[in-house]
């Protein structure tokens, strides 16, 4: 921690408890709510880009080209997370991480329901989709800003020695949101004709956001900011160029942090949004049996991330993490060998086999993340990593997954793409360092150092 006044060694004992439990519950929930309220915004749009925006914004008589067209709005996603990681990194470091965490969850919500009103090809042209561009580019600059400060919400409330645990609390909203998303749409699609569900069905599932945006503000603005930041605000440590600090004194952390992301995202665009074209275009399956499958996989990760923090705190975290990365990537070529069509039980053991193995990865992969960085850089750090990685990684995997299964057809290149990634992430984790307890248990003694000499001063003037 430069500059950072902190206590000597052995000047008082370290606590081993939150400083404020209630507070530690609150935060756990807001980081997983919100966080799950914005990646169902972002998640139902996935699902929309494989299934209904082909046909409504991008229509074409070669059905694949429609998916290419589509799921590049998809990448205008990712590509634009960085602009929010550095606008709002920066804020979260400076001004705190609830007010970033407000206005990110306010952005992304009102993009939300704009897709969800907004005319297709056949009524306004190529307007359509230049706005659907627009407002996808909005929705990645949300996300963009949301995870770093919503993985710190939680963590730095918490035990720094079970940083793994609280900090995955933000590694379920994408699981979470995506159940919802899918849910949501397995649902229209089931109550509605294909006639239906391809004229107002898919919009309704937008429209809903609007109410769930609204519990997560909720939820946020009832909560105070995270001890670490307090005690950097009390002390005048924010600072004042967080980005240029993390380039010039934490490149390697940022590094590590980028690469070990793109393995996940990249494993996550795979079972989650490419089986959704593949399963139908390629192999024959009804569209409700791939979303059914994909539903029952993100049911299992609501559980299974938690429980894979919790196994990093316990064991060596990079190691957990990167024997994650090796099964993944063996995995995906077995699932395509096993995989034949018309086959569903077999599809759905798949999914949850291999985002079984993305949760060993993404749940210990927010606490991994924080602990690259110094406090004080934290939330710039660990948003430009979570961006910058999603631009190489989730943004372009849906697109590359398309068009390898097109030039060459057959599956083994996109297993290979997938077998790449890991081992990029396997790169990141050997150039990273395991979790430093000291930095935040420091802080939170300035923070209680803090109120006992506010608390001292009132007394000595009541008297």
């Amino acid at each position: 921690m430069a500059n950072v006044p902190v206590p000597a060694s052995g000047a008082a004992p370290r606590p081993d408890k939150p400083i404020h439990p209630k507070g530690l519950y609150k935060a756990f929930a807001a980081s997983l709510t919100g966080t799950a309220l914005e990646w169902y915004d972002f998640a139902v749009y996935s699902a929309a880009a494989a299934v209904v925006f082909p046909i409504v914004f991008f229509p074409s008589t070669d059905p694949l080209t429609g998916a290419i067209l589509a799921f590049s709005t998809y990448a205008v996603g990712y590509v634009s997370r960085p602009v929010g990681g550095i606008i709002f990194g920066r804020l979260g470091d400076r001004i705190g991480r609830k007010k970033v965490l407000v206005t990110t969850l306010m952005i992304i919500g009102v993009a939300t329901v704009l897709i969800g009103v907004l005319p297709g090809y056949d009524s306004i042209g190529i307007t359509a989709p230049i706005i659907l561009v627009l407002l996808r580019f909005a929705q990645g600059v949300g996300v963009g800003g949301e995870w770093g400060g919503a993985v710190l919400l939680s963590s730095e409330y918490g035990d720094p020695h079970r940083r793994g645990f609280w900090a995955s609390a933000a590694q379920v909203g994408p699981p979470a949101g995506n159940l919802m998303a899918n849910g949501a749409l397995a649902v229209l699609t089931l109550m509605l004709t294909e006639e239906q569900f391809i004229s107002f069905g898919w919009r309704i599932a937008f429209l809903v956001s609007a109410l769930l945006v609204g519990f997560g503000l909720w939820i946020r603005l009832r909560l105070e900011d995270t001890p670490i930041f307090k005690a950097i605000a009390a002390h005048g440590e924010q600072p004042s160029a967080p980005v240029y600090e993390v380039f010039r004194r934490e490149l390697r952390p940022l590094i590590a942090a980028t690469l070990c992301r793109v393995g996940p995202d990249v494993l996550y665009a795979l079972f989650t949004v490419f089986t959704l074209t593949y399963g139908i275009q390629s192999l024959g399956y009804e569209r409700n049996q791939v979303l059914t499958a994909v539903l029952i996989g993100s049911a299992f990760q609501l559980f299974m991330i938690p429980l894979a923090g919790a196994v990093s705190d316990r064991f060596n975290r990079r190691l957990v993490y990167g024997t994650a990365a090796v099964v993944g990537a063996v995995w995906t070529f077995i699932f395509f060998g096993i995989l034949g069509g018309d086959n569903q039980p077999m599809l759905i053991v798949g999914i949850v086999i291999g985002l079984m193995a993305h949760s060993f990865m993404y749940g210990p992969q927010a606490a991994f993340i924080v602990e690259q960085f110094s406090p004080r850089l934290r939330s710039t750090g660990s948003s430009l990593a979570y961006t910058f990685a999603g631009v190489i990684g989730g943004a372009i995997a849906p697109l590359m997954f398309t068009l390898l299964l097109a030039q060459f057809g057959t599956w083994i290149p996109v297993a290979i793409y997938v077998a790449v990634a890991a081992a990029v992430t396997a790169v990141g984790l050997a150039l990273g360092r395991d979790s430093n307890t000291v930095e935040d248990e420091d802080y939170r003694l300035l923070l209680e150092g803090s109120a006992e000499a506010r608390q001292q001063a009132a007394t000595g003037q009541s008297t």
